[in-house]
């Protein structure tokens, strides 16, 4: 178990670059099991939750490789290959075995490990898939997922904390989401490639990183238009092949760097920003009072004098403001001039953080769905607890904010979604370390 170490006070300034994205790295990761053959994936960032779907791909005929001068060598569920692998790519290679159970001991980790369910039922016609677990912010029922697969023809039961689905050829079919789900609409999205006849999700997820999912199907050979929207049209193919990707850049994990240099103050650029897919955050700064200029190429600077307005924002989902960068707003508000009003749409138990940053001295009150933030004129360090992964962000921002020290423990959950995050903000002029608890 490790912890970090935050001396707060320290203005931020230099540069920090952006990797790729987790929330696209990992329906892709699922998306090779609906064909056969060997796979480059660049821009895959290193982190927790790629180590364990890369150990569940393994566990389903579809290991993955890395280099051995790759920064991925040591991950846990990724294998040095034999064969020299240029730069810091990873070599899925799908030997279209007979596997298709995910177990529980997989799974309970990783709520993005239900993505599986439909390639593995579409192509090999059969799957038995754990419920999922993941960070505890709430109910993210799997209904629209099963729903929609019955719809398709799938036979689905679930029993024992399994889902044990079968199906001769899934057809296609008219699917309308009762609510918008992004893994739903991925699952569904990959299944659907594979079926007899068109799909139409109505009600769907616009994220980009659903582009993105989508922008590698078509270059495996998959027939989808209106990815983007909230309708999207698949229709089957026989067959699909193998193809190269690069994921598309993280955009929590740049909205995370811009909201740090927004609440601790200071001048710096993030390279390698998804600046369009940005704008409900960018917006929300900048009426708090922060500078945020977009130099081109994916480069942002962001200037902050840490003299905020506090600014109401409300979930939503995309292009809406994200509810994977609620906490990390919410703790630059806690010092911002006046009172701001949260309120998360998307996630029913997504304030677990409050308690924390209450420990530091914010004044925030939890009503029903909405957090009332009053700004105070300072946080002090404190030791916190995260208690999901996006919390985890929130606490360090807040702990960068503070006027001393504080210790942020259980860090396993930032590992699931940021790489190396402690080592980009010392490099902007943190004082943060990684401890063993």
């Amino acid at each position: 178990m490790q912890k970090l170490i935050v001396k707060g006070g320290n203005k931020l300034s230099g540069t920090a670059g952006v990797g790729g994205a987790k929330n696209a790295s990992l329906p892709i990761f699922a998306a090779t099991l609906l064909a056969a053959g060997r796979y480059r994936l660049d821009n895959v960032p290193k982190l927790r939750d790629i180590g364990t779907m890369s150990e569940l791909l393994s566990q389903l005929d579809a290991p993955v490789e890395c280099d051995k001068s790759s920064r991925f060598c040591l991950e846990s569920g990724i294998k040095v290959s034999a064969v020299p692998i240029d730069g810091d790519a990873l070599i899925i290679t799908n030997h279209s075995g007979g596997r298709c159970e995910a177990l529980y001991e997989m799974v309970k980790t990783m709520r993005a490990s239900i993505l599986v369910l439909g390639p593995l039922l579409s192509k090999r016609k059969k799957a038995r898939v754990s419920l999922p677990g993941g960070c505890a912010i709430g109910e993210r029922p799997v209904d629209l997922h099963i729903s929609a697969l019955e719809a398709m023809g799938a036979d689905i039961k679930v029993s024992h904390g399994y889902i044990d689905a079968e199906c001769d050829r899934l057809k296609g079919a008219d699917i309308t989401f009762k609510t918008i789900t992004v893994t739903g609409t991925e699952n569904i999205m990959m299944a659907a490639a594979l079926a007899d006849g068109i799909t139409v999700l109505h009600n769907a997820a616009q994220e980009p990183e659903v582009v993105d999912l989508a922008n590698f199907l078509r270059r495996m050979g998959a027939k989808i238009t209106g990815d983007g929207t909230h309708c999207i049209t698949i229709e089957g193919v026989d067959e699909l092949s193998p193809a190269d990707h690069s994921v598309m850049p993280d955009r929590i994990e740049a909205g995370t760097l811009l909201c740090a240099v927004a609440g601790a103050g200071g001048r710096a650029e993030i390279t390698g920003a998804p600046v369009k897919e940005m704008k409900a955050l960018i917006a929300s700064l900048e009426s708090a009072g922060v500078k945020i200029t977009d130099n081109g190429n994916g480069i942002l600077l962001v200037e902050s004098d840490g003299m905020l307005t506090a600014v109401d924002i409300t979930t939503m989902p995309y292009p809406g403001f994200p509810t994977d960068m609620q906490a990390q707003f919410m703790a630059v508000m806690t010092k911002a001039d006046g009172t701001s009003v949260i309120n998360e749409t998307i996630f029913e138990n997504r304030f677990m953080h409050v308690s924390e940053l209450k420990r530091m001295g914010a004044d925030i009150t939890v009503k029903d769905s909405s957090a009332i933030v009053r700004g105070v004129g300072e946080l002090s360090g404190a030791p916190v607890m995260a208690s999901d992964l996006r919390a985890s962000a929130g606490l360090v921002i807040a702990a960068l904010m503070a006027s001393s020290t504080s210790e942020v423990q259980r860090i396993y959950h930032l590992d699931r979604g940021y790489e190396d995050f402690e080592k980009k903000l010392a490099l902007l002029g943190a004082d943060i370390k990684r401890v063993n608890a």
